[in-house]
């Protein structure tokens, strides 16, 4: 049924290009979360599916992005992955970590089993990575979420090489289909499209159907460009008269697609978006709708902006930016402060004057961020590391 599920999807996706542009999708009405605050096997509640989903009310969390795959996963089997994952968890639980962000669909490629989407380039044995990412969170009583980039897809030459059975490469292939554009040597899916919706949808349901995944994240890749050529033949056909809005509107329905594909699944799966920290930000460049993601149901259950400043950035104060980010979210989505622990002992360029060396003369500067995250209504914090 399992394999069913994801070969419809793959037909129906490949029957025609743009059919099915600006589509919209219904989402349930949101259901209660149960938080956990034990491991699986103390939880003693009904298992639907043999698994019970465990998240936590107060979050202590980390990335786990792809880029660490090249170390741990590249040219070594799956006994050492497995022994390169707990070794990595084990340094996160002893830091107080109780939920981790797998980086599992980072170019529109798996690193899982997928009947969708090509296997990711670092993967070069014969196992299955969230396989063994889940079984060795679950054993620590970890909370596992698997991170989707949605938009961004492979480079043009890592396309050339994929199988031509793969949709992303047959609306890339052909000149007539707008679903995929290039930018700067790498392609991008378009939000305008419906059929994007439905990719992200089956990408979801694919993993949720086959893993015991606790929840789902999404990150900052929105829209990847601010230019106009990128989608002035949709919006044209749109009728739209405002292109910022339009796009905003072509986000918000792909993220309504996609938490309705979670809660179709099963309604205890978490949901969660990580937007850039920069309210203007989310607006100006990506079109990210993130005042009303946060501040309404049925587009996320939590939400992890990334903060990524310090106290004395020029134009995103860590604490008064965090203070708006307060103020935009309502009690019905938790919010979890994402926080730059790699750039410690870093200089910031970006920062202005008074924040570029911050970085590097104040050691204490995640400790401080850590204990504003707690003081305030947040529901945690996140570590980028």
């Amino acid at each position: 049924m399992k394999k069913i599920t994801a070969l419809l999807l793959v037909f129906t996706l490949s029957t025609g290009c743009g059919l099915n542009k600006s589509s919209d999708s219904s989402v349930p009405e949101s259901q209660p979360v149960t938080y956990q605050e034990q491991s699986p096997g103390q939880l003693g509640l009904p298992q639907e599916s043999g698994y019970v989903p465990v998240n936590y009310r107060h979050t202590v969390g980390q990335w786990f992005p792809y880029m660490l795959y090249e170390e741990d996963m590249r040219g070594r089997t799956a006994d050492e992955f497995r022994s390169a994952v707990r070794e990595r968890y084990a340094a996160a639980k002893a830091d107080g970590v109780n939920t981790v962000y797998l980086h599992v669909h980072p170019f529109c490629d798996a690193y899982y089993k997928s009947e969708i989407f090509p296997y990711g380039s670092a993967l070069t044995g014969d196992y299955d990575p969230l396989g063994i990412m889940l079984e060795e969170a679950h054993k620590l009583g970890l909370s596992a979420h698997a991170w989707l980039n949605p938009l961004r897809c492979q480079s043009t030459e890592e396309m050339k090489e994929l199988p031509d059975s793969f949709i992303v490469k047959q609306w890339a292939d052909d000149p007539d289909c707008n679903i995929a554009a290039e930018i700067n040597g790498r392609w991008y899916l378009d939000p305008a499209y419906g059929e994007v919706d439905e990719l992200l949808a089956g990408c979801i349901t694919e993993i949720a159907e086959n893993y015991d995944v606790d929840g789902f994240q999404i990150d900052d890749y929105f829209y990847p460009t601010t230019d106009t050529w990128f989608d002035e033949k949709e919006f044209a056909e749109s009728g739209a008269d405002d292109l910022a809005k339009w796009r905003m509107s072509n986000c918000t329905r792909m993220v309504k697609a996609m938490y309705s594909a979670v809660k179709a699944a099963d309604t205890r799966l978490e949901f969660g978006i990580s937007p850039q920290g920069s309210i203007n930000g989310n607006y100006n460049s990506q079109y990210a709708d993130v005042r009303l993601w946060c501040g309404s149901e049925g587009y996320c259950d939590y939400i992890v902006p990334q903060l990524y400043f310090g106290f004395n950035n020029a134009a995103n104060p860590f604490a008064e930016t965090l203070a708006q980010w307060e103020e935009m979210c309502s009690d019905r989505v938790r919010l979890i402060i994402g926080l730059a622990e790699y750039k410690v002992g870093k200089s910031d360029k970006w920062a202005g004057a008074a924040g570029e060396n911050e970085w590097i003369d104040d050691p204490d500067i995640i400790k401080r961020q850590k204990e504003l995250a707690e003081s305030s209504s947040a529901s945690g914090y996140a570590l980028y590391r």
